[in-house]
């Protein structure tokens, strides 16, 4: 069930554990992130101003400085610090790097991909490469970082 299998590009796709690991290391370093976007506007907003902004501003706050954090790292290597503990990036469906278009539309289906009871993570243990749904559909997937030689 946990088994590697094979990629797009033909090599073996890291497997869903490693990858759910990565996941559940990647949310442990977002809390960091989130605290320290929200800490310096949103407590000087506060304390300084007596303003509080409301929940859609709040929202979109989040989606900004999460979608900032990943797209800036999935173009610069293409892993985030999570991926690079597990070995692992975000590659082209075709096993090149992808054009910043792609993880755009990574991002955005990422969402309804976790925020649906977690929809799209469960698509891995149907899908054929074992590919999330997000990076099914986005044309990206998953694959092993080799160090370079």
């Amino acid at each position: 069930m946990f088994a590697s299998s094979k990629g797009s590009a033909g090599e073996a796709a890291p497997s869903i554990r490693r990858r759910l690991a990565s996941l559940l290391y990647e949310s442990l370093l977002l809390l960091g992130v989130l605290s320290v976007a929200f800490m310096i506007p949103h407590l000087a907003l506060g304390l300084l101003m007596h303003w509080t902004a409301p929940g859609p501003l709040l929202l979109l706050h989040v989606f900004l400085v999460l979608g900032g954090y990943f797209l800036w790292y999935w173009n610069h290597g293409g892993q985030t610090l999570a991926m690079q503990t597990w070995r692992i990036c975000v590659e082209s469906a075709g096993g090149g790097r992808p054009t910043s278009s792609r993880l755009v539309l990574r991002y955005l289906l990422s969402w309804p991909s976790l925020l649906f009871y977690g929809a799209g993570i469960w698509w891995a243990f149907l899908d054929r490469d074992r590919q999330f749904l997000h990076d099914r559909l986005a044309g990206t997937r998953i694959a092993f970082k080799h160090p370079p030689p």
